[in-house]
């Protein structure tokens, strides 16, 4: 038969149209966020200036950046996929903004209403919560419901809420500082950019991002456990979290008093900061014990080296290795020796997963083309 003559049978269309849709959504996706940055950019021009948002972006690149980075970090035992990240980012700076700006918009209505004012305050304590921590926790559902096999813990979770956060937070920042750019100024330490620079920038670079961990913990624990209850709770609890944090603290900002906002910040914030690192720390120790036990039975299937388990159990081995690499045979070496691990450390938390009955109806297939991908990345760094 001919190819010409060849006629997909309806699984094999079916399987077309599945990847089809695969690429056709990501990019849907891009240019509707593209939009709604156009959309976004707009308002604040027409609203503020071209100048005063220049300047707010110079302003919020600096907190946006050292938080980005802070995640990256945290996320180093298995790196989420680059253009997840990226969407992430996206959905927080645009998608996530001009939806919370249309309905806050409606609160603010509705608490003019409803208290006889201008509805300022009743919005920021009541409607913003949980309105932007919606917004932001959307994305973080969407994953879990798409692409659960994404999540290997709370790590992950708390990972791609941070970075949807930081997005959200870069353009709600962009105004905050352009706003106050064209009513004072640069201005110093006690008013103008300066002054809100210290307090959003300095004070609370992870205000937004503290929040929607909370809705990350929740469906991070949700998506490795096997108990339903848990699965249904979880993500309640936290997304319950991430409200009550961020109306305490849109209270100690818009009614409260000074020191209101200083109590809140160190009596409630700076301690839930410090919890929630303490909890970072312990997640990626587990990381570590997970890829640790899964190494040996790799080594026994011959799919990876029994010399490299040692390496591959911990970051400053794996980083020595590369190193070691780079060195003797270049830059593009050391890049296939890191796909290499990080393939090894996806396939550890796969093969956990399944050992403890949590992985999803896919982890078979992908178990496969994980183990066609460790191969391919063996041989590349080998060469």
């Amino acid at each position: 038969m001919n190819d010409a003559d060849y006629e997909p049978t309806p699984p094999t269309r079916k399987r077309i149209e599945q990847r089809r849709w695969t690429v056709l959504l990501p990019v849907v996706g891009l240019v509707a966020l593209a939009v709604c940055g156009l959309v976004l950019f707009g308002l604040g021009t027409s609203s503020l200036g071209l100048l005063p948002v220049a300047i707010g972006a110079a302003a919020a690149l600096i907190p946006v950046a050292f938080v980005v980075s802070a995640f990256l970090w945290i996320d180093r035992w298995e790196p989420e996929p680059g253009r997840m990240l990226l969407y992430a980012f996206l959905w927080g700076a645009c998608g996530a903004t001009i939806t919370s700006l249309v309905f806050n918009q409606t609160t603010q209505v509705l608490g003019a209403l409803i208290t006889n004012t201008d509805g300022r305050d009743f919005a920021a304590i009541f409607g913003a919560p949980i309105i932007e921590e919606t917004a932001k926790g959307v994305f973080l559902l969407a994953i879990y419901l798409r692409r659960r096999h994404e999540y290997d813990g709370v790590v992950d979770g708390m990972v791609y809420a941070g970075i949807t956060a930081a997005g959200f937070a870069f353009t709600e920042n962009i105004w905050y500082f352009g706003r106050i750019f064209e009513s004072s100024g640069f201005g110093n330490a006690e008013g103008g950019v300066i002054a809100l620079f210290i307090l959003r920038g300095v004070l609370s670079p992870f205000a937004h991002p503290l929040f929607t961990a909370m809705t990350g913990i929740g469906i991070g624990v949700a998506a490795v456990t096997s108990s339903r209850n848990v699965r249904i709770f979880a993500p309640v609890l936290g997304y319950l979290g991430a409200i009550g944090l961020h109306a305490l603290w849109n209270f100690s900002t818009t009614v409260g008093t000074g020191s209101d906002f200083i109590n809140l910040y160190f009596l409630i914030m700076v301690p839930v900061f410090a919890g929630t690192l303490t909890l970072v720390v312990w997640q990626r120790r587990r990381e570590q014990r997970i890829v640790a036990e899964q190494l040996p039975a790799m080594a026994m299937n011959r799919w990876i080296a029994a010399s490299e388990v040692s390496l591959l159990a911990s970051l400053p081995g794996r980083r020595s290795w590369q190193r070691a690499v780079r060195r003797k045979s270049g830059e593009d070496a050391a890049r296939a020796v890191k796909t290499y691990q990080e393939t090894v450390t996806e396939l550890a938390f796969l093969r956990h997963r399944i050992d403890r009955g949590t992985a999803d109806a896919q982890a078979e297939t992908r178990h496969g083309t994980l183990l066609m991908t460790l191969q391919a990345a063996r041989a590349a760094a080998r060469r």
